[in-house]
């Protein structure tokens, strides 16, 4: 009896060991196998290639558990609204109507169209203090006449009655489109005729044409081929060259020196106003080459005097009609205008 108690006993805790085993066991095969440390990449710790050489990709084959983070940026970028309404600029020392075009993203034309009031379509008009009107968008800025109708208004200025009337600046009732006379009206796209203020070009003699002090020059210099700069500066100070202004303002103080820019023969050497210009030289290249040079403060040539490239001509200024002292300089080609960037080294 005692015999089988023990054996009822034992057999019980033998059967509890393997069933407390067994459920180990089980337990055990189930768990995920610990992934092994994987190095981060880091500028100390990536692997690196030889010169010339890409990484092996040994070096590449451990897990990258880590990715890259993100840089939050806290500035918003809010895109520029469109202008639909002209806006006012006070003119201040140093400012051209290339300038302040230029800052306000439209053409010069669209910038002198404005303001022909004050400015009489010559960029060398502008002056410190002026308040120039600064249209919203390119085109003719029109102040509405008595009598005008919005197709004769869009047909001046090479437009469609759509574009004055869907300009939203305009703010005119499509119910009953009526424009007071006086109200400015934004004519988007719309384009006219520059009033230029142009010397005559003035050939030496052996053309047919005399000088401009009445005297037919003979022969002289003709173009080395190559022009040079007419100033020891090569950048602007003012106005580029564009439709309403056919000549490059070159940054040249007060009596700065001025060089003849190519070998010729002058043809015009004249101090005064000179339809704006001041005091201005024209030197004929003989090879269908004129270069132009004015708002001179002082003339060292005389008309028929034949000169070289580099030769010294005169003084830059501020007279006629000028805006601080620079050196007005144009090329033109047989009677034509050159832009002087396409030329000049």
């Amino acid at each position: 009896m005692q015999s089988a108690r023990l054996f009822n006993f034992f057999s019980w805790v033998v059967t509890g060991f393997i069933v407390i085993s067994l459920l180990g066991f089980t337990f055990w095969k189930i768990q995920p196998l610990e992934s092994p440390s994987t190095p981060e990449f880091s500028p100390t710790t990536a692997p690196t290639a030889e010169a010339g050489k890409m990484p092996s990709l040994t070096s590449l084959s451990a897990p990258i558990t880590k990715g890259i983070p993100r840089l939050v940026s806290l500035k918003t970028s809010i895109p520029e609204q469109a202008r639909y309404y002209s806006e006012e600029y006070t003119v201040r020392s140093g400012d051209s109507v290339f300038a302040i075009a230029k800052q306000f993203n439209i053409q010069p034309e669209t910038l002198l169209w404005a303001n022909y009031d004050l400015l009489q379509d010559s960029p060398d008009s502008i002056r410190v203090g002026q308040v120039l009107k600064i249209p919203p968008v390119d085109g003719v800025y029109y102040s509405w006449q008595a009598g005008d109708t919005i197709e004769a208004v869009a047909a001046k200025y090479k437009a469609t009655p759509d574009d004055i009337l869907d300009w939203p600046g305009n703010d005119i009732d499509l119910t009953n489109p009526e424009i007071k006379p006086g109200t400015y009206v934004m004519v988007p796209g719309g384009k006219r005729e520059f009033v230029q203020w142009i010397i005559p070009t003035i050939a030496r003699g052996r053309s047919g044409t005399a000088s401009v002090s009445g005297t037919a020059c003979g022969g002289g210099p003709v173009s080395s081929g190559a022009f040079v700069w007419p100033a020891s500066n090569h950048y602007l100070s003012g106005n580029d060259y564009w439709s309403g202004h056919l000549g490059i303002d070159i940054a040249d103080g007060d009596s700065g020196v001025v060089y003849a820019a190519d070998n010729g023969v002058v043809t015009m050497a004249q101090s005064g106003w000179n339809y704006g210009y001041g005091n201005v030289i024209m030197i004929d290249h003989g090879n269908g080459y004129f270069t132009l040079y004015a708002h001179l403060s002082q003339i060292n040539i005389v008309p028929c005097q034949g000169v070289y490239a580099g030769n010294f001509i005169g003084l830059a200024g501020n007279t006629g009609n000028s805006f601080g002292a620079h050196l007005h300089f144009e090329i033109r080609l047989n009677g034509g205008f050159v832009n002087p960037w396409y030329v000049l080294p």
